[in-house]
């Protein structure tokens, strides 16, 4: 799906579900508990800041998070359940925007072009310019960086 489409079924998700919210892991959340367990937490924190709370959870993959509420885990669920795809959109939408703002605060890293994924021109910049608070420690090349230190 094109950035553009899915700016405009950000708002329309935003105006139209009768609940939402996005929720994150920090930095250091993910390096200490790792990426799948700090996902989970963000999404139990997204589940418990609900304004309405669900009766029923769906979830994209096979792992739940800790919930005071039944929920089910369904394996390729954004593509199978309209709830979960808004949700996925929701996610994506909000951290390509949190990497265009990190671009403008880190100008020498192009965060809004590779919206910090693994690539080729990322891992050029980590090496040129040096690791940030923002970077994970346990990233496998920014963890062997260090170890070289």
């Amino acid at each position: 799906m094109s950035e553009r489409k899915r700016d405009i079924l950000f708002q329309e998700i935003k105006k139209n579900a009768l609940s939402w919210c996005i929720a994150f892991a920090t930095v250091e959340e993910i390096d200490e508990l790792n990426i799948l367990q700090a996902t989970l937490l963000a999404m139990q924190r997204a589940v418990n800041e609900l304004a309405i709370q669900p009766d029923h959870v769906l979830v994209d993959g096979n792992q739940l998070p800790k919930l005071l509420i039944p929920a089910q885990a369904i394996i390729k669920g954004d593509s199978k359940v309209q709830a979960i795809s808004a949700a996925s959109i929701l996610a994506k939408v909000e951290r390509d925007r949190l990497m265009v703002n990190l671009d403008k605060e880190y100008p020498h890293f192009t965060f809004g072009q590779h919206k910090g994924y693994g690539t080729k021109q990322h891992l050029y910049e980590i090496e040129k310019f040096g690791i940030l608070p923002i970077h994970r420690k346990s990233f496998k090349p920014i963890k062997t960086m260090l170890a070289n230190l």
